[in-house]
């Protein structure tokens, strides 16, 4: 996915935004920055403060210190000028169920005070048409699937313009069709210059989907940046196939190099280059020199798994659901 150019002012801002309740501090001190244009994306484990920080984001909660900006402007004070240009699907969607798609749609718009209610049907017929329920609109809610609730609700949100969408966890239970039509939506969605931020625990979707990532750990901002500089912040390892392995692990630890452990019976030795700044070419050489029978040599880059890992201390879901 091509990332955004470079804007002046970032679609969201925080400076030291807090958030504490009585003596739990669930946001602490965060500094965050989400470019125009970008499909951000906001990972943590679950209570990692990542939901309350969205809730400030949006208002619904105030800050105990600290800043927020949304769109260049100060929340919850402009939140009258700021919340027509954001939409939001925010601990998954509500809906009555025995009213169709489109009717519920209705009354979503209807209660947005700067919504015309003569250009009601077009906005409620083309939002249902972008998340791909048009022939779904009379079926009644109770009847959709969780993946047509998800694209009903990110629907509701697209009934005006929008300069900033905010999803929390919206591929959270899908099967794999409905992830794939998720992830879809919000491709286009950036495509079209709207500045997508994505709260998601399933590491996999943010690496599909993103172009920005931030990491929430215990309240506080661990890391925030491009995907790849997330992954170069990370160690790379080498991976050696060899009949040789035991003199392979003696020729790399002697370069400084962390051998892993080896695995009785495989052909495969890995060690973490870490800081010691050897280039693989000096790597290779230095087992032909010492007579080992190299088969295959790869360096891979830190995973952004064990990049987040090392930065929570908790594991991430891989796998989209």
């Amino acid at each position: 996915m091509t990332e955004p150019a470079p804007s002046a002012e970032p679609a969201v801002e925080t400076r030291g935004l807090t958030k504490r309740f009585g003596r739990q501090t669930a946001v602490d001190g965060i500094d965050l920055v989400v470019p125009r244009g970008a499909v951000f994306g906001f990972l943590g484990p679950n209570g990692s403060g990542k939901t309350t920080t969205i809730r400030m984001m949006l208002g619904l909660a105030a800050p105990t210190a600290g800043r927020i900006e949304v769109l260049g402007r100060d929340m919850p004070a402009a939140w009258a000028d700021v919340l027509p240009r954001v939409g939001a699907l925010v601990e998954g969607p509500a809906f009555s169920p025995f009213l169709s798609g489109v009717a519920n749609l209705h009354r979503i718009d209807s209660a947005d005070r700067h919504a015309s209610s003569r250009t009601r049907a077009i906005r409620v017929e083309t939002a249902l048409d972008r998340v791909g329920l048009a022939s779904a609109a009379h079926k009644k809610v109770h009847a959709y699937s969780l993946g047509m609730k998800q694209r009903l609700g990110i629907a509701g949100a697209l009934l005006r313009p929008r300069s900033l969408l905010v999803l929390d966890e919206p591929t959270n239970g899908l099967d794999p069709q409905g992830t794939r039509e998720v992830r879809g939506l919000i491709r286009s969605l950036a495509g079209e210059g709207t500045t997508v931020f994505v709260s998601s625990h399933l590491l996999a979707e943010i690496e599909q989907m993103c172009t920005h990532a931030a990491v929430m750990s215990a309240g506080r901002l661990v890391a925030q940046g491009t995907l790849d500089e997330l992954r170069a912040v990370g160690q790379s390892h080498v991976r050696l196939l060899t009949p040789d392995a035991a003199p392979a692990r003696e020729v790399l630890a002697r370069l400084g190099l962390r051998v892993d452990p080896l695995i009785p019976g495989e052909d495969a030795v890995s060690a973490l280059v870490g800081e010691t700044g050897i280039q693989p070419e000096a790597v290779v050489a230095a087992l032909v020199a010492a007579g080992i029978r190299v088969r295959g040599f790869a360096v891979d880059g830190a995973s952004l798994e064990e990049r987040f890992v090392a930065l929570t201390g908790e594991g991430f879901d891989v796998v989209a659901r």
